[in-house]
């Protein structure tokens, strides 16, 4: 594939296409961000930022991230940021006038792919998407050059995997080509950011914004006037090992699957501070560890692994049969938590009321933004943000609009502010217990196993001692070799 040329360089040059107005671009941003940033804390269970002062560097300032959750990584990264972010945004999203508008005042940029020309009216030609990502290019010069931010995904498409793809060079011709421009005295850099989620399509999952140090696009100044090809290569390959270092990369399916059943399933044994309080960093680093301790395992103890596979398939298999998780048989036999089910019970039950409440009165908001995710797309990276969308819109108008009804049934203001306040309130509670009643029923059916089939139940506690045993073992022979 030819590459595109560079535009011309020179200042001041004008641009074929503008923003809509600042001011309008600003109300805009002013408007939409707190809803947003509202909208990612209820969505996440747990949202961390690691060094958010990188984050919130002063610009010109050229963002690259990885891409595996399409319209929420660039909410994610703008939320956290301060100063207001233009995205390139492939040229598709362009073509319906609503979307347009809103790319627009959004600050997007419209990237201009072969691939979008062969399924739309992006492009009709070569020569055509030449020249509409020269303007491309320009814009992002001008924007640079006046000390903006720029978000771009070097990888160019979204797919909900723990990989990251061959990079584009784009990223790097726009920064190398935007410091041209002015002798390499701009000061632009680099920011290398690693989104990680734990599930990319579930609701009340984890997200980290894992930021790496930026680069100095002027280190590149002689190698560009050399060669400016290599030049955007050799920036393209730090921009790449940087992102590695902040994310999660696993090779395969097979083995990322491995990895989330050890992580899930045991990794509070394997990392003695690892619990159910931990953070999305503490989360990463556990799964580092492990990725780095399996590989260890692959080329020194290949039997091992090969034996803590099939123990940890089997006893995943026996689980699934009974409807069970590993929680279920982790804090002791069935008799030992005979007397924690009671209380358990109890809580359950003094609860039932408010989970009710908050059922009845959060069950539409809570529900439609799944139906229209389901309905508008079967591709698993715009759930999220679909879900995350929509659910802002039905919050926004059910919310208040039920207050409003709540105002005219009782004809008391102070009555509809407290009902609007238990209205998140409930909805959380309603969350919380309905997990907590699914743990219960789950408990529940370990104790009717016990009962019916004391050797299947005892055979579930075999497979899984086997199973710490082995980690435990690998663990101990990875620590010392590395120590070593």
């Amino acid at each position: 594939m030819p590459k595109i040329p560079y535009p011309a360089v020179k200042r001041g040059r004008p641009l074929p296409r503008r923003f809509p107005s600042p001011p309008l671009m600003s109300l805009f941003y002013t408007l939409v961000k707190p809803p947003v940033q509202l909208a990612l804390r209820v969505f996440f269970r747990q949202l961390q930022v690691r060094h958010p002062g990188r984050l919130n560097a002063e610009g010109p300032l050229l963002i690259a991230a990885n891409h595996p959750n399409t319209l929420m990584d660039p909410l994610l990264v703008a939320a956290h940021r301060r100063q207001q972010i233009a995205s390139l945004a492939k040229s598709t999203f362009f073509q319906n006038p609503v979307s347009r508008w809103f790319m627009e005042v959004s600050k997007c940029i419209p990237v201009y792919r072969r691939q979008d020309a062969e399924t739309g009216d992006a492009a009709e030609t070569p020569e055509e998407m030449a020249r509409r990502n020269e303007q491309m290019f320009a814009r992002c010069y001008d924007h640079l050059d006046q000390g903006g931010s720029l978000m771009i995904f070097p990888e160019g498409t979204s797919v909900q995997e723990r990989r990251l793809r061959p990079l584009k060079t784009g990223a790097a011709r726009i920064a190398l080509g935007a410091e041209a421009r002015r002798n390499f005295q701009l000061g632009v850099r680099v920011l290398p950011v690693g989104l990680n989620y734990s599930d990319p399509r579930r609701f009340r999952s984890d997200a980290l914004v894992n930021v790496a140090e930026p680069i100095r696009v002027a280190d590149y100044a002689d190698l560009y006037r050399h060669n400016p090809e290599e030049a955007a290569d050799a920036l393209t390959e730090e921009l790449r090992r940087r992102l590695e270092s902040r994310l999660v990369i696993t090779r395969d399916d097979a083995e990322d699957d491995l990895v989330r059943q050890v992580e899930d399933t045991f990794g509070q044994y394997l990392v003695p501070a690892h619990d159910e309080s931990a953070t999305p960093y503490d989360n990463f680093r556990l799964t580092r560890l492990l990725l780095r301790g399996l590989a260890w395992l692959e080329h020194h103890a290949p039997n091992h692994l090969t034996a803590l596979r099939q123990h940890l398939h089997a006893y995943e298999t026996t689980l699934r049969q009974h409807r069970l998780s590993d929680e279920a048989l982790r804090r002791g036999t069935p008799q030992q938590r005979a007397w924690r089910g009671v209380t358990t019970a109890l809580k359950l039950v003094v609860g039932f009321p408010v989970h009710v409440y908050g059922v009845v009165n959060n069950y539409l908001p809570y529900i439609i933004p799944s139906m229209v995710a389901r309905r508008l797309t079967k591709d698993v990276e715009f759930i999220a943000p679909i879900m995350l969308v929509t659910g802002m819109l039905t919050f926004g108008i059910l919310y208040p609009l039920q207050t409003w009804l709540a105002y005219r049934l009782t004809h008391s203001g102070w009555l509809a502010g407290l009902y609007l306040l238990s209205l998140p309130l409930t909805g959380f509670f309603a969350l919380n217990y309905w997990n907590r009643l699914a743990d219960r029923q789950e408990r529940l059916r370990l104790y009717r196993l016990f009962r019916r089939q004391p050797d299947t139940v005892e055979t579930l506690f075999r497979q899984r001692a086997t199973v710490l045993r082995l980690l435990d073992e690998a663990r101990q022979e990875y620590l010392t070799a590395t120590a070593e």
